[in-house]
């Protein structure tokens, strides 16, 4: 599997040979919340990006020239994102891995469609991102309305009959991740007992936690970020209410059992299948373990951003933003997730996501299919 991965790498190197080496170092960003609520998963982009240039330029660079990476910090916060957009697109980066919050990636993207900046974000799932027809987004990770979908039918499954409430946190990212999963119940017949809203930040879920047990709820759905999906899910059991959570990828990380302790058991989450298990993750997965890092997560989504950019330079012969983009939407690419290729929106053609359960270990693993309640 290794040398199968290291010639798709490969070709984004191979036009290193056909020219004179640049001295000129080639700069592209990852973009996401180094700092702030959601940093964990900053950390997971900027390792998948760290690790995909030392790679790339271990194997060449890209026509010709090593890459330099520049790391931008939205924070999750629009206007941070946007003016971390707008220095890159001023320092003239042709490609940027980022954002990670949806509410970050879509005001950025227009700042970098403006700029000539081609933007493939690792983590953004909201659909509205793709689906303005600008020329320069793309994703190597699915959409809300697909993890929605698969949410629902799981929650239609194993919880027929039972009391729902499904609760968000006014984010472009938890609305529309709440509300596909609340249409997709409500399309199997079921009503939601309770909808409700919380801000993001919020650390008191008291009055909240009252609804819920008030009305008996027996599932959770979040839409919202693992450290309030940790604090709600406390102050849950501190109250006696027993419900199970379930919540979106934004818990595919091993800091919200550190803020839930041996109560994330039996949570659930939808994630896309695990990348650290594929054949084609194995090599990577190995530079990582070496390193002590674990590659959870938006690592390797990271990585492969990165690996499609790079060979659609090499078919591009050039790293000119708009003629690399018209090249991605027309051919597949090799990387640590498997073979990708895009639609004319921007999306990923092959779209899965699976149900994962927490263990009281912080541990998650994915469901077997065929036994929603296992």
């Amino acid at each position: 599997m290794k040398k199968v991965w290291l010639a798709g790498l490969a070709l984004g190197a191979s036009l290193v040979l056909t020219g004179a080496a640049s001295a000129q170092d080639l700069s592209v960003g990852v973009a996401g919340p180094m700092s702030g609520g959601e940093a964990s998963f900053g950390r997971q982009m900027k390792n998948g990006a760290e690790q995909a240039v030392a790679d790339i330029n271990a194997a060449g660079g890209v026509l010709g020239r090593k890459l330099k990476l520049e790391v931008g910090d939205d924070a999750c916060d629009p206007k941070q994102a946007r003016s971390v957009a707008e220095k890159f697109a001023g320092a003239k980066l042709p490609f940027v891995a980022g954002h990670y919050c949806s509410s970050s990636s879509i005001p950025a993207s227009e700042a970098y469609a403006e700029g000539g900046v081609l933007q493939i974000t690792p983590a953004s799932t909201n659909p509205t991102f793709t689906e303005r027809k600008l020329w320069n987004t793309f994703r190597v990770c699915g959409r809300d309305d697909q993890q929605g979908a698969v949410a629902g039918a799981y929650i239609a499954r194993t919880f027929k009959g039972k009391n729902i409430a499904v609760i968000h946190d006014k984010t472009t990212y938890g609305k529309g991740l709440a509300d596909e999963t609340k249409k997709a119940i409500n399309k199997a017949g079921i009503k939601e007992k309770l909808y409700e809203s919380y801000n993001k930040g919020d650390k008191d879920f008291n009055a909240l936690v009252s609804k819920l047990k008030l009305n008996a709820i027996d599932l959770v759905y979040v839409g919202g970020y693992h450290q309030e999906s940790g604090l709600i899910l406390r102050q849950m059991r501190d109250q006696g209410v027993k419900a199970t959570l379930m919540a979106g990828d934004a818990l595919a990380d091993k800091e919200f059992a550190s803020i839930t302790g041996a109560a994330a058991e039996g949570v659930l989450f939808t994630f896309g299948p695990d990348p650290r298990n594929k054949p084609t993750a194995k090599a990577i997965v190995e530079k990582f373990k070496a390193k002590n890092i674990d590659p959870e997560g938006y690592t390797l989504y990271s990585y492969a951003a990165f690996q499609v950019w790079t060979q659609a330079v090499a078919k591009a012969k050039t790293t000119d933003a708009k003629k690399v983009a018209g090249v991605l939407k027309s051919g597949s690419y090799d990387t640590v997730l498997g073979k990708l290729s895009f639609d004319a929106k921007g999306d990923i053609t092959i779209l899965d996501y699976v149900v994962y359960k927490w263990d009281s270990k912080g541990n998650y693993a994915e469901i077997p299919q065929g036994k929603p309640g296992s």
